[in-house]
């Protein structure tokens, strides 16, 4: 679980031989030489979030944040999103969700993956990052998305105190429904004894989608 406090809270290689061919042969051949051109830049893939409050579009940070990216990608093609709640909201800090069924119970889920907190990108406004327990390590699926700047969960060092959280993505389209969500009263509910909106925020679906 994500604690609000600091203090608590491929290899794929590839062997590439080129013959040899002086551009001299090759401008006699070709009347001038090939002029080089960059790779496309990839499109950054997006997920949609039907809530009952409404939809929200995450922009996920493939290049920076790889394994929360693909993590996060298999959960959703899994469906595993779809009929989760968001069971901790906390105005002024963030919103958590997709672990708890709405009777509160917690889904089963992959191994933990790495941490990337120090992939350069901060916990600030909109974006989302892996929600985990005082292991570093921890997280499997449920993530939370910044309400303001938390700059005390960014990553500091690489000490169980330090790792901070790790931000994959940002909201890009309906941050108006994650604000709808901290006006949503709050108290008990199934094992939490606060921060549990009274009236389900439910995932109804999560979908990969076009920018």
């Amino acid at each position: 679980m994500l604690n609000r406090h600091p203090m608590r809270c491929l290899v794929f290689a590839t062997a590439l031989f080129t013959a040899f061919v002086p551009l001299t042969s090759i401008a006699k051949e070709t009347g001038k030489a090939k002029k080089m051109t960059a790779p496309p830049t990839p499109t950054p893939t997006q997920v949609q979030l039907h809530t009952n409050l409404g939809d929200i579009v995450i922009r996920l940070d493939a290049e920076k944040a790889p394994v929360s990216t693909a993590n996060f990608l298999a959960y959703v093609k899994e469906g595993f999103y779809d009929g989760t709640i968001f069971h901790r909201v906390i105005p002024g800090f963030m919103a958590q969700g997709g672990g708890f069924t709405q009777d509160y119970k917690q889904k089963s889920t992959h191994a933990p993956i790495k941490n990337e907190a120090d992939n350069g990108l901060t916990n600030r406004r909109g974006t989302v990052a892996m929600a985990r327990t005082p292991d570093p390590n921890s997280a499997t699926a449920q993530f939370f998305i910044n309400y303001v700047d938390n700059d005390f969960l960014n990553y500091k060092s690489p000490t169980p105190q330090g790792w901070g959280y790790a931000v994959f993505g940002e909201v890009v389209k309906g941050m108006e429904v994650v604000d709808e969500m901290a006006k949503v009263p709050t108290g008990a509910g199934g094992p939490f004894p606060t921060d549990v909106p009274q009236k389900a925020i439910v995932i109804e679906k999560a979908t990969v989608v076009s920018p």
